[in-house]
């Protein structure tokens, strides 16, 4: 059924306008953006199922969902995975040690403004641009006490820097892990957005680095030493990420079915942990040296996942599922890529990714299945990736960042600096086309 000129399409397109508006607005309302999506994919469904029902062709909508569903059902489990892991490195607290290394390490601010963006760009790739984010925010917060210009200015070079990492890694980013899990490309092929990555994060961060403050911060935290068994998992972190890529590479398997497995190592080795724990008094100075306060429970890490996002992802999956299904991604397909041509389109995706987010348009994009070349999907996936940098509200790491630093950290701070990410953005989209166009 072509429901696209009728109400029941109209009303659809408007539940959903106004389910992403509630989103947009989530740090004024504090209304947790996972709600409104899911009330949104429900109404639209509903919508859809009594017009399909009313034809004799409900099967056809049950169809569609079970598909959907299961298209979630994949990045759920492999997201819960990777999530219960960094959530386990938190409480081990490798990242607290990080933090405190570089508090100690007596960098100036210019200094501390390349170290924390160069991490920032490393580190994405592994752990996801978001966790990234909010990871280094906390150096800048602990080390930039009173001063605002550093803070505000190094709040938006971390989110650049891991929106621009997370580009070229499958793991790095929803989109590109969708792109990755839908098997448009292959593990390898990310790379190949390295340098164009690199040029989008160094041409703002060059700039803004102009408008550090002199001098350099004071320490007064104290020396903080990571917990038993967190290198261990660190590198059953790595294991993990090797079985995923292996399943989807080798074996032909879903990747998410290796992240599970690797859920698994985490599991045994949290077992371990349990079993050989040693208490120790709260007010202990060698708290995580001999022992720790609280034992390691892996289930409790996986309750400590962001559920919120987990269910706003199933929200927009079903809610952008439901317009495709009604033809409206049909007519944005023919549009963009027929009418505009391929490049022109993925460099709006971009654009539009700054505004509304980039999870939405690329569920949208792998939805509609475009049919575009290798440095196509590459170009769509580095817009994707990194043109939600332009506004603060473009990407899971900036909304992150907002909250964290809150009053230092503001819209409108980072749309000063807006043109400079800008002309990254562009730079980055001419390298790309440079050494991977064909």
């Amino acid at each position: 059924m072509d429901l696209t000129a009728h109400w029941a399409g109209f009303a659809a397109v408007i539940i959903f306008v106004l389910g992403y508006a509630l989103v947009v607005t989530e740090e004024f309302t504090s209304l947790r953006k996972s709600k409104p999506m899911i009330l949104a994919s429900g109404i639209i469904w509903t919508i859809i199922g009594i017009q399909y029902a009313g034809s004799g062709l409900g099967h056809a909508a049950e169809e569609a969902v079970e598909h959907f569903l299961i298209e979630f059902a994949e990045l759920f489990l492999f997201l819960l995975t990777a999530m219960t892991y960094v959530n386990a490195m938190t409480e081990r607290r490798i990242f607290d040690a990080l933090r405190s290394w570089l508090v100690h390490h007596g960098f100036s601010y210019r200094r501390l403004f390349w170290v924390t963006g160069i991490i920032s760009f490393f580190l994405s790739p592994i752990i996801d641009n978001m966790t990234t984010a909010l990871v280094m925010s906390a150096v800048i917060l602990a080390v930039g006490r009173g001063n605002v210009r550093f803070v505000s200015i190094a709040c938006i070079n971390i989110v650049v820097a891991a929106n621009a990492g997370g580009a070229f890694s499958p793991f790095g980013d929803i989109t590109t892990l969708m792109v990755w899990q839908k098997g448009i490309l292959d593990f390898h092929v990310f790379f190949k957005l390295l340098i164009p990555s690199v040029v989008n994060y160094l041409i703002p961060a060059t700039i803004m680095s102009f408008a550090i403050p002199q001098g350099r911060p004071a320490s007064g935290e104290a020396v903080v030493a990571m917990k038993r068994g967190s290198v261990a998992i660190m590198f059953l972190f790595a294991c993990t990420i090797a079985t995923a890529v292996s399943f989807h590479n080798f074996l032909g398997l879903p990747a998410f079915l290796g992240m599970t497995t690797g859920l698994a190592y985490l599991k045994f080795f949290g077992y371990y942990l349990r079993k050989t724990h040693v208490p120790l008094a709260s007010d202990s100075l060698a708290y995580g040296e001999t022992g720790d306060v609280q034992a390691f429970d892996s289930f409790r890490e996986v309750a400590r996942a962001e559920w919120d996002t987990l269910l706003f992802f199933f929200g927009v999956i079903m809610s952008v599922g439901g317009l495709g299904f009604i033809g409206y991604l049909d007519i944005l397909s023919a549009f963009l890529y027929t009418e505009l041509g391929a490049t022109t389109a993925n460099v709006m995706v971009g654009v539009i990714s700054a505004v509304i987010d980039n999870i939405p348009v690329m569920v949208a994009v792998l939805q509609m299945q475009p049919t575009m070349d290798t440095t196509q999907w590459l170009l769509v996936t580095l817009t994707a990736g990194v043109g939600g940098s332009m506004l603060s509200i473009g990407s899971a790491a900036g909304v992150a960042l907002m909250g964290q630093a809150r009053g230092m950290y503001t819209f409108f701070r980072h749309l000063k600096w807006t043109p400079a990410i800008a002309l990254g953005y562009a730079a980055s989209i001419w390298v790309h086309m440079l050494i991977n166009g064909n």
